[in-house]
């Protein structure tokens, strides 16, 4: 049995047991299925540990490996070009979809005050989160960390990231003799990380199985049918994404057969599913990047470790669907103007996404308010986010993957025209 069935299979069985669970009413039940959450929590944060050092390693390897720094410049530049323009094409894509499905959500004065009630309740932690997200200035400052080692314990990928990039590219000017130690230092850094998410990803069906239980056994009943259509929505938005815009970008754009390249993500959208962490399936989009895709080593390196920590498309394509469901629990018509306000605000907010399980809810927070709807709406998606957010977090990774195909083919072809003769002139 593959380990994706077997995930799959630990998270079926989970969620199962947990509503059984909730639906039982037994408060020693109920703690039994707590109990073990601490299991899962270890799982994911096993995964965690070994982000920064393959990050790092592989940003390195990418940087020194590239045939120039100028090859490290031109992915950077055509990144930001494809998040930003597929950011604007998701945003608009759940804005005109979303109204569709949500209309046709049942609500029932029952389930509005339900929620509404659940919402007042657990929404103070999120807008606590919520007060802790840095100012753009002071987001700007902190890119470059003045004490990296402390950005790495903190977990601060983007920083940390800028400042491998800044010393890959110092290590080019040295003379090889003195820099390929230091590659090959980092190199086996790398690899060695890679080894232990391999034997951790053998016990994602003991991780996933004890962060499904305790999470089906807190949600409740009511509200069921309204929520349940929201959950519907958000994921025939999120999948119908994938098919209708991210695989053509991948097949058309990356010259990639759509059977390789649906087969070489595969791995990394079930980590993803089952982890809710773009970071957790980093691995193994590395992975299928190099053996499976023959991607460069800047696209593998160096794109890819990138995308993960910044790159949240599924996050735009969701986040209007989550304000027109809050607005429709409130009682609020959104005008064009507004929507429009929230596609707006919806791009650069992405980028602030931590790539955690849940990171979305929380950068939630400004959008709301940019619409004119009350933040406690935001408690109301809490005890359904976390089906949803594999969801989403498996389109990110596709739109990674997509992303990486597209610039590595420009890459390759780049690489094709300098190993070109250039032709004799004419006597």
């Amino acid at each position: 049995m593959s380990l994706t069935t077997r995930v799959l299979i630990a998270l079926v069985v989970g969620v199962a047991a947990g509503v059984a669970i909730a639906s039982s009413g037994s408060p020693m039940l109920a703690r039994g299925a707590m109990a073990i959450e601490p299991l899962g929590t270890l799982w994911i944060n096993a995964i965690r540990m070994t982000v920064i050092p393959l990050v790092v390693g592989s940003l390195i390897v990418g940087i020194t490996s590239a045939p120039n720094a100028s090859a490290i410049g031109r992915v950077g530049r055509g990144a930001i070009v494809f998040f930003i323009v597929t950011l604007f094409v998701g945003a608009g894509y759940g804005a005109l979809i979303a109204p569709l499905l949500i209309d046709r959500i049942p609500l029932d004065p029952a389930a509005i005050a339900s929620m509404q009630a659940s919402a007042k309740t657990a929404s103070n932690s999120v807008a606590q989160s919520a007060n802790n997200i840095p100012s753009f200035t002071r987001w700007l400052v902190d890119l470059v960390p003045a004490n990296p080692i402390k950005a790495a314990a903190d977990g601060a990928l983007l920083p940390i990231i800028i400042f491998t990039l800044l010393l890959g590219i110092a290590l080019l000017t040295l003379p090889a003799e003195r820099r390929d130690p230091v590659v090959a230092f980092f190199q086996g850094l790398g690899d060695a990380a890679l080894a232990v998410v391999r034997w951790v990803l053998q016990l994602a069906p003991i991780g996933v199985f004890a962060l499904a239980l305790p999470l089906a056994t807190r949600m409740g009943a009511s509200a069921a049918g309204a929520l349940a259509g929201f959950v519907a929505a958000v994921i025939f938005i999120t999948v119908s994404f994938c098919v209708v815009i991210l695989y053509p970008i991948a097949v058309i754009g990356g010259r990639v057969p759509l059977a390789q390249f649906t087969k070489a993500i595969l791995q990394s959208q079930a980590v993803a599913f089952s982890s809710r962490s773009s970071l957790a399936a980093l691995p193994a989009m590395i992975e299928s990047a190099r053996t499976r895709l023959g991607l460069p080593a800047e696209i593998s390196g160096f794109f890819l470790p990138l995308a993960a920590s910044t790159y949240r498309v599924a996050g735009a394509v969701a986040q209007p669907t989550a304000v027109l469901f809050i607005a429709r629990l409130y009682g609020v018509e959104l005008t064009a103007t507004q929507m429009l306000s929230v596609v707006l605000t919806v791009v650069p907010t992405t980028f602030s996404v931590p790539g955690i399980p849940a990171g979305s809810i929380i950068v939630m927070v400004p959008i709301l308010m940019g619409a004119g709807l009350p933040a406690e709406g935001i408690g109301v998606l809490l005890g359904i986010d976390a089906i949803t957010d594999m969801f989403r977090t498996a389109a990110n990774v596709t739109g990674d993957m997509a992303g990486a195909v597209v610039l590595g083919r420009r890459e390759r072809a780049t690489a094709v025209v300098a190993l070109q003769p250039a032709s004799e002139p004419a006597p």
